[in-house]
């Protein structure tokens, strides 16, 4: 697992949840920027803005975002039907899937 910070530039404050990317989402992030790349150049770095985006609401207050299914929380992206699938595990909160509104969710959070 990879560990990093979504943070903002010129963002003030002191953000304590330490967000960790797993790789399966690392892997769902990568497919989706693919597939929206073959469709129009430059659309999969749109995409991953959105993500992004996502990622800093979630890194702000993750416990905002209710329990949708086995203690997994979810985050909805803009503009983009994506759904972000997260734990919080104490003061870290771990991505695991990154995937399409569209897909069975549950099979995929086993």
């Amino acid at each position: 697992m990879e560990r990093g910070y979504w943070g903002a530039a010129g963002s003030s404050g002191i953000v304590n949840w330490q967000v960790t990317i797993r790789a399966a989402a690392r892997v769902d992030l990568r497919e989706a920027r693919d597939w929206y790349d073959q469709r129009r150049a430059g659309l999969g770095n749109e995409f991953l803005l959105a993500v992004a985006d996502a990622m800093l609401a979630l890194q702000e207050a993750p416990q905002r975002y209710s329990i949708y299914y086995r203690d997994f929380r979810r985050v909805l992206t803009d503009r983009f039907p994506y759904k972000i699938f997260y734990r919080i595990e104490g003061q870290a909160v771990i991505v695991y899937r990154v995937l399409h509104g569209a897909r069975e969710h549950t099979g995929e959070l086993e």
